[in-house]
């Protein structure tokens, strides 16, 4: 557990976190490599054990270090530094034994094998070996991630440019330095956010930063080199500085993935690292909210690989439960979120009618894949925007298709009517000939054309017969689904009883139980908030319960007050709190596993609070 950093927000595995020392410094950081180990530096480097040549020196020269600088500085420990290519036996281990013995801001190069709980910073060893080599860089930052606390800060050393400082953030490198930046400006190199420019090959200067104001890219070429090399250099610490300031709004924006995809593009190895970084889904999806406030963009094909896609994707599978009917309906997407609002589905729900009683309802969109209609209000369904061309690639139709094929697998109904047309058609087709099931096509040419419609309504109003659901049935089956997807397979029968009843207007139900309420659903997010009541049905299932001590909280739980927390809780979730002398409810603010292990931060933010007598 660490002492002296502290994690603020989240996005994701990037974070916006304060190292408490000195005047607090805020991360994402950039550690200016020209002062380090000055007297006012935030960090200090004690030294390789190579160039002081004993281990003996290393420790006196880090003793002095300590006793001069006290808690003033972050002290990365004397360290044995290796190319990443040493195999880990011939590594020497010793320079281990200084971890232990030290008090105050401390930071280590972060080695397997070499493993210590809580310290304050991790350095990447080699990291700068790593440029083009994601599958390398991605392994070595996973292998450090899973053995150091959640709260330490991991700093990634020589490897940080304008055109990667956004990547490296989004995977959780809370510090970098200006060594890459600078080196390049000795080597006549202009960076920018869109890669880097030899300075005899640019006509003009792109930027307007106070180093390239009142000069052209020709006047430039002909100064003495020792001036060029300084302008270049304070125009590359400029973009270096610009980018972090960028990325840092983008996470507090919640929206650091959306600049990420397009921001890779600058590099081949960069958008290769996104696509192995989104095949380690558990890395991401642990760390990933639940919900976002702002609208999702999927402008790209690793959209469709994003955590949040895939989440929903699963969830659905996994998590829920569809209501009882013989009638499967499967409806085209629409611009306007939620479906059931736009102007299309008003045309299918009244063509419809009152047989639909009788159906289940399945809309078919890209790239959020399948959407039950009880799941329409859920993130990502209702909050993703995307590019519209009238056409779909081949991965669009291969995950969609994926999507309705393993639901189609483990959901059985006696009648599927597919009521699309082009892409969406062809996607049904190929999965009604890959499952060998057949389906009813009631569009010729328009989904929305009078024509269409009466199909639709003669095939739905021939295949209604069976088991039936009316409205208020209907208002429990989407209340029960969210529970589900929310909190897991019977969280919809603990928290929406048969004896229930719901009250107020679509989309704002509300839950109760006799005269006591249970949940609320929020349409903003499409997910429930519970009750106290709610919560103590819920506390019997163990799910997204956080065990604490004998205390009442007040306002914030901090993570030291946490004993035990469900790892299934993900940023954003509706927790619930159980005490000795206390039960509450809460939103969380870092996931389940963040909670049990991190030494600081806020861990939720409590809404309800019931003393227990």
């Amino acid at each position: 557990m660490t002492r002296y950093f502290e994690v603020l927000q989240r996005d994701g595995a990037a974070r916006i976190g304060k190292l408490l020392i000195g005047e607090t410094t805020q991360t994402p950081h950039i550690i200016d490599t020209r002062t380090l180990n000055s007297r006012n530096s935030l960090i200090v480097d004690a030294g390789s054990v190579w160039e002081l040549g004993s281990f003996r020196a290393a420790e006196e020269e880090f003793n002095r270090i300590n006793e001069e600088r006290g808690a003033n500085s972050l002290i990365i420990l004397p360290h044995q530094t290796f190319t990443p290519e040493v195999p880990d036996k011939i590594r020497d281990t010793a320079a281990c034994r200084l971890e232990t013995a030290t008090e105050g801001p401390k930071g280590i190069v972060y080695r397997s094998g070499c493993r210590s709980d809580g310290r304050d910073l991790y350095v990447m060893e080699g990291a700068g070996c790593f440029e083009n080599n994601a599958r390398l860089f991605l392994d070595t930052l996973l292998d450090m991630k899973k053995d150091i606390a959640p709260d330490s800060a991991v700093y990634a050393p020589n490897i940080c440019l304008p055109e990667n400082l956004a990547m490296l953030a989004y995977l959780g490198v809370d510090m970098v330095d200006n060594t890459k930046a600078l080196i390049a400006a000795h080597n006549d190199i202009y960076l920018t956010t869109a890669g880097r420019f030899y300075l005899d090959s640019l006509s003009e200067l792109p930027c307007r930063c106070e180093a390239c104001t009142g000069k052209t890219a020709s006047n430039l070429r002909n100064t003495e080199k020792r001036e060029r090399a300084k302008v270049l250099e304070r125009h590359n610490l400029n973009a270096l500085e610009s980018e972090l300031s960028l990325v840092r709004e983008k996470i507090r924006a919640g929206m650091l993935r959306e600049y990420v995809e397009g921001q890779c593009r600058t590099r081949p190895w960069l958008t290769a690292l996104l696509r192995l970084a989104d095949n380690e889904y558990n890395y991401l999806e642990e760390k990933s909210p639940i919900a976002r406030s702002n609208q999702m963009l999927a402008n790209s094909s690793e959209s469709l690989t994003r955590v949040e896609i895939v989440r929903f994707a699963e969830r659905v599978l996994e998590r829920y439960i569809p209501p009882e009917a013989d009638v499967l309906v499967l409806l085209p997407c629409s611009a306007k979120k939620p479906y059931s609002i736009s102007n299309s589905h008003w045309k299918f729900i009244n063509a419809i009618g009152s047989n639909r009683r009788y159906v289940h309802e399945i809309i078919i969109t890209s790239p959020v894949g399948i959407v039950p209609r009880e799941l329409e209000l859920t993130y990502p369904a209702a909050h993703y925007d995307t590019a519209v061309t009238g056409h779909w690639d081949a991965e669009e139709r291969q995950w969609v298709a994926g999507c309705l094929e393993r639901y189609l697998q483990k959901n059985n109904y006696m009648t599927i009517i597919a009521h699309v047309e082009g892409a969406y058609r062809q996607i049904c087709e190929t999965v009604s000939e890959r499952l060998g099931i057949e389906m009813i096509f009631t569009s010729s040419g328009s989904v929305t054309s009078p024509d269409s419609l009466k199909t639709l309504k003669e095939e739905v109003s021939k295949h209604s017969v069976g088991r039936t659901r009316n409205v208020e049935e209907r208002k429990k089956d989407m209340m029960r689904s969210l529970a589900d997807y929310q909190f897991g397979k019977g969280a919809g029968e603990i928290l929406v009883p048969e004896s229930a009843t719901i009250k107020g207007p679509f989309p704002k139900y509300q839950i109760f139980l006799g005269k006591e309420q249970l949940v609320t659903l929020i349409p903003q997010y499409g997910t429930i908030a519970v009750t106290i009541a709610g919560a103590e049905l819920m506390l019997s299932s163990g799910r997204y319960v956080v065990n604490i001590d004998d205390f009442v909280p007040r306002g914030s739980l901090l993570a030291p007050g946490v004993l035990k927390a469900d790892p299934l809780i993900r940023p954003g979730d509706e927790v619930f709190v159980s005490g000795e002398k206390a039960i509450c409810v809460g939103r969380a603010a870092m996931s389940g596993i963040e909670m049990q292990e991190s030494g600081r931060g806020v861990a939720i933010d409590l809404r309800h609070v019931k003393k227990v007598v």
